[in-house]
């Protein structure tokens, strides 16, 4: 082994050390977080306004909408705000066509007259500003919520008096390559969310079920600072509201507030959304979540690195098997568990051959999140 190649591996060793004690730390926190179940007997209160965010959506929308109809919430606490972001298909006809007073239609284009970097921020805002409700939920068009949703979150609230609260996502996915892939590469990421702000670590969450007092929004002045950034609805919004209101932010472990969104269709709508995400990477004022990012990118660079060299120096080979054995053995136990509670367990004995792809899948999107530009909803962004 030469001398470049013996400290490529004394570095990935070191490196996976602290990677191996960042997964304990996430399985512990999944572990210690107790499950939640709203009592039976509470009366909800608090008026609520769901914020949808859609654009051409004509395939989703209606299901999404009827799942909050069906909500086994008081009709009169509920508010549905759908923001029609420069739709080109049928989705503000299929909005309009539940002819139910509690939704609401409002179209972008009334409110923006010249070209922004984050749409969906900017309706967020204009839904917010709609808003009757004093608590915001967020929710993507693609995503369907069980019945008790609404009322698991407002009794969670109540008994913790959270200011934002970050919800349970799991993916709806086809049995497929790609829809195994990234069901497994959700649930991890599920479990760090949940993990992390549990353990107030760093903050994470996802826009398709996120909950937050409208006066907290106002409080931090929304987006403001952060309204450049194409992506971030939810990640950078949280870390605004978590460091005015320490202490209030919470993660509901509920199968209860389970939101299932639609997972994406082929391998080129996969990477452009993978990308969109790892494009706000480097523009997180909570530095514990860019440290974090840096480690995992760092271990699966070096393996990526040493698995290449390995052609000219087969003695590497071994050393790859290994890291590659050690990481599926760390990781295993993690996933499995969070697997368990979104009910996907059958998808872990897929786990341990789709490791390498995910190494694949981590450098390559993560390279391109920094460095390129991405599709999203018909707009190119860089």
């Amino acid at each position: 082994m030469d001398d470049v190649s013996f400290w490529l591996v004394v570095v990935a060793v070191i490196v996976f050390v602290g990677y191996a004690v960042l997964i304990e730390y996430y399985r512990k926190g999944w572990q210690r977080l107790a499950e939640y179940k709203a009592p039976a007997d509470i009366t909800p209160s608090a008026k609520v306004s769901i914020i949808i965010p859609a654009r051409n959506e004509e395939n989703t929308i209606g299901r999404c909408l009827q799942s909050i109809v069906n909500q086994r919430y008081p009709p009169e606490l509920l508010q549905v705000i759908v923001i029609d972001d420069h739709s080109t298909d049928r989705t503000a006809d299929i909005v309009t066509g539940f002819n139910n007073e509690s939704i609401q239609l409002i179209a972008l284009k009334d409110h923006v007259h010249d070209a922004i970097n984050s749409y969906k921020k900017k309706a967020i805002t204009t839904g917010v500003e709609r808003a009757t409700g004093d608590w915001i939920l967020t929710t993507d068009a693609d995503c369907e919520a069980g019945r008790d949703w609404i009322s698991t979150l407002m009794a969670y609230q109540q008994e913790t008096e959270a200011v934002l609260i970050a919800a349970p996502v799991k993916l709806q996915a086809r049995n497929n390559l790609l829809g195994i892939f990234q069901s497994l590469d959700f649930l991890s990421l599920q479990g760090v969310t949940a993990a992390s702000v549990s353990r107030r670590f760093h903050s994470m969450g996802n826009g398709a079920n996120l909950c937050y007092s409208k006066e907290a929004f106002h409080a931090v002045n929304g987006f403001e600072g952060i309204d450049h950034i194409a992506s971030g609805d939810d990640m950078l919004l949280m870390f605004k509201i978590a460091q005015q209101y320490p202490g209030k932010i919470h993660y509901l472990k509920s199968k209860d507030a389970i939101v299932t969104a639609k997972a994406a269709d082929g391998w080129r709508a996969f990477w452009q959304q993978r990308i969109r995400w790892a494009s706000k990477a480097d523009k997180y004022e909570d530095k514990r979540v860019t440290r974090v990012l840096l480690l995992v990118y760092l271990l699966n660079i070096l393996m990526l690195t040493l698995f290449v060299l390995s052609f000219f120096n087969p003695d590497l080979l071994l050393i790859v098997i290994l890291f590659l054995f050690s990481k599926i053995l760390l990781e295993f136990p993690f996933v499995n568990a969070v697997s368990s509670f979104f009910g996907e367990r059958r998808l872990m004995k897929f786990f341990p051959l789709l490791q390498p792809l995910h190494i694949v899948y981590t450098v390559i999107a993560g390279w391109l999140g920094k460095f390129g530009r991405y599709q999203w909803k018909g707009r190119t962004v860089q």
